[in-house]
């Protein structure tokens, strides 16, 4: 087949166009919830910057997550609202390759990042007296800047892969957004190579750091079963729970998408790649925040200097 010059190239997202009155009730149901991810992680990255009592490191991670999740959404959810709307549901490769690079430096990027926090609250619990040391600012800089660097470099890599492919012809997506896997698929010659780094990718970015986490509860499990006290376990477990349950949506989602191969391209698993790539951003930040007496306390510091500037 002959190649077609790169430039010249439009993809089809398909989305729920079978379905085209669901995707209207989508259209505004994920409009409401961007603007929610958009205030709430907002609202937690300024506070993480402006509150003193939370420049701590679990503030700091949770700061980086927030300013993640932003661009990740940001990066797809604009255009999937006007796919929502339009009979004309098509996306230029340019900007096909870009959302694709974002949202895969983003995810890659998050995952590494849940890995640190857990990290960090295994040192707290674990090593509660030398947390201060371990846990220093320098520390902290780094492993945030390697988890935004691994991320970046894993998208790079898989993004250089897919567009060195010739595509000749087929250019229809099923899905939402241009994701990855989807999008080598339609290259007119072989993929093995790129099947291969995206497999390896996955390993090095989902499981790995998954199993880091794993680890790092199993040895605060066993800390925290050794006080004798219950509302020092109690208290202990509060200080992980958010981060649980972040961890829980975050790859529970991530698994049933991956390991449901044979119903990749059914309405549900999209329906369950949307839940993945908007519900778990916009809850994000409302986890961290429910029950949260710091954030609660830097939330009225802002709003009584707010009033007070106002006032004056």
């Amino acid at each position: 087949m002959e190649r077609t010059n790169w430039t010249e190239i439009e993809f089809i997202l398909l989305g729920l166009s079978e379905y085209p009155r669901v995707e209207k009730v989508l259209f505004v149901v994920c409009l409401v919830m961007y603007l929610v991810i958009l205030l709430g992680n907002s609202t937690l990255v300024i506070l993480t910057l402006l509150d003193s009592c939370l420049h701590i490191p679990m503030y700091f991670f949770l700061g980086n997550l927030s300013f993640l999740d932003i661009w990740y959404t940001s990066s797809f959810i604009p255009s999937m609202l006007i796919h929502f709307l339009s009979k004309k549901k098509t996306i230029s490769f340019t900007r096909c390759v870009v959302q694709m690079s974002v949202s895969y430096i983003m995810g890659s990027t998050e995952c590494v990042l849940l890995a640190v926090m857990a990290y960090d609250r295994f040192v707290a619990i674990c090593k509660p007296l030398r947390y201060p040391i371990i846990m220093s600012k320098a520390l902290c800089i780094q492993m945030a800047a390697l988890s935004w660097v691994l991320g970046f470099f894993n998208s790079l890599t898989e993004t250089i892969l897919a567009i060195r492919l010739p595509f000749c012809g087929k250019n229809v997506i099923n899905h939402f957004l241009c994701e990855m896997l989807a999008f080598v698929k339609l290259a007119c010659t072989d993929i093995s190579l790129n099947e291969i780094t995206i497999m390896l990718g996955n390993v090095i970015f989902v499981f790995l750091p998954l199993l880091l986490i794993c680890i790092s509860y199993i040895f605060i499990l066993s800390t925290v079963l050794r006080i004798n006290s219950a509302e020092g376990r109690k208290k202990a477990f509060s200080t992980c729970s958010a981060h649980i349950t972040v961890v829980t949506m975050f790859y529970g989602t991530i698994l049933f998408i991956y390991m449901n191969p044979k119903s990749k391209d059914s309405a549900f698993n999209k329906l369950a790649a949307l839940f993945y790539g908007v519900v778990t951003p916009m809850l994000n930040p409302i986890i961290y925040s429910l029950r949260n007496k710091e954030v609660h306390g830097a939330m009225r510091k802002l709003m009584s200097r707010h009033w007070f500037w106002r006032k004056g």
